[in-house]
């Protein structure tokens, strides 16, 4: 009997063991020994809330579907029937390709053809590799087209403490800005966090805060990356972190997912290239031209010693 999210792939490195899925090369589960870094699914699930798929060509929302380009107008599919949007792009219900791979480490590939709203050809890799500091996700995607597309991407992991719920769970987001939303999830405008429930700068307990926002201006460590930080009481730590190319990261408490037994049980923290609706607002959004390349990466560290190596 085939699984509902095809085959499934797994990659060791010392007591880290992840596993991806063919459908849309979704990071499945991420474990250390028996502690679990992600609110996955298991091998006979569907996915549901996103949990662990990548977002190409764009994360997030596009508002009623719609977007100009090149003077041209464009319809999407409105796979958000019940806010009338088209959510976390086109690439992540489709079965990707096992292009190569090691004990550690696995590529996936798939080529993203036109399609109703979206003109263009893009040829997409995603790279899973386990190291001494944990996971390591990046993302290839070049355009073989003939002209230029608008271009982002980002990913949807749901980081764990082993917590039912993560209300007890306390979080450190690097953001000075968020992106408050309509109800229909599109931004309004940009607010500083300062004196508001979203100010996680400072390591603070999720508690009740209901959270579905995307921030930015963030801090960043020497290393030029940006870490959110999830931790509940003494125990250890996860931390997500994202390279350069993300200047956006949205917290997700989970409280809008369709499966009441999901909700809070895990905290989205979502790298994007781009805001929501970049499409519609351009901010952040990439032009990537005839022939071109972007590449961006993102992790997560388990911050354990044990079993790391």
């Amino acid at each position: 009997m085939a699984a509902p999210s095809g085959n499934q792939y797994e990659i060791r490195h010392g007591e880290q063991l992840a596993v991806i899925a063919e459908v849309g090369a979704g990071l499945q589960s991420y474990l250390v020994g028996e502690r679990r870094i992600l609110d996955g699914y298991g091998p006979e699930e569907r996915c549901t809330g996103a949990r662990g798929h990548s977002m190409i060509p764009w994360p997030n929302r596009i508002r009623g579907g719609k977007y100009t380009w090149a003077g041209k107008e464009f319809q999407l599919d409105l796979s958000e029937p019940e806010k009338l949007g088209a959510i976390h792009g086109l690439t992540r219900w489709a079965p990707w390709r096992y292009l190569e791979g090691r004990a550690h480490s696995a590529a996936f590939g798939y080529v993203l053809h036109a399609c109703p709203g979206w003109d263009w050809v893009l040829d997409c890799r995603l790279q899973y590799t386990l190291g001494a500091d944990g996971l390591a996700v990046c993302t290839t995607v070049t355009n073989r087209s003939g002209t230029a597309c608008s271009y982002a991407t980002g990913a949807h992991p749901y980081l764990s403490v082993s917590t039912p719920r993560i209300d007890t769970a306390a979080c450190r987001v690097p953001g000075a800005v968020y992106l408050p939303v309509g109800g229909a999830g599109i931004p309004t405008g940009r607010r500083l966090v300062d004196g508001t429930p979203y100010d996680l700068r400072e390591p603070q307990s999720l508690g009740d805060r209901h959270i579905d926002v995307a921030y930015t201006q963030l801090r960043r460590d020497v290393d030029g990356r940006a870490r959110v930080r999830l931790v509940h009481g003494e125990g250890p730590a996860v931390t997500l972190w994202v390279g350069d190319a993300y200047p956006y990261v949205e917290i997700f408490t989970g409280d809008t997912l369709p499966e009441a037994d999901r909700r809070r049980t895990g905290l989205g923290v979502e790298p994007m290239t781009c805001a929501p609706d970049a499409f519609n607002s351009r901010e952040g959004l990439i032009t990537l031209e005839p022939g071109r390349t972007h590449q961006a990466r993102w992790g997560i560290d388990p911050e354990c010693e044990e079993g790391m190596t």
